[in-house]
């Protein structure tokens, strides 16, 4: 069988955890900052955690991550 593709738009936004879920950056730290609190865009620097319905679809799209 041929090796399965890797999505790359999910492989520049996604990463793999230790315990086989992903994480990803934070949206809403674009633009307009202004008007958000500084405690906002502090939060927002940290990485997330995928919602485990999404984890199927990730992993479709990086199988070898």
């Amino acid at each position: 069988m041929p090796k399965i593709k890797t999505n790359r738009g999910a492989a520049k936004r996604f990463r793999r955890t230790g315990n086989g879920g992903f994480k990803c950056g934070q949206s809403h730290r674009r633009h307009i900052l202004t008007k958000k609190s500084t405690k906002r865009k502090r939060q927002l620097r940290k990485a997330a955690v995928i919602h485990p319905s999404d984890v199927r679809m990730a992993i479709r799209m990086m199988p070898y991550s």
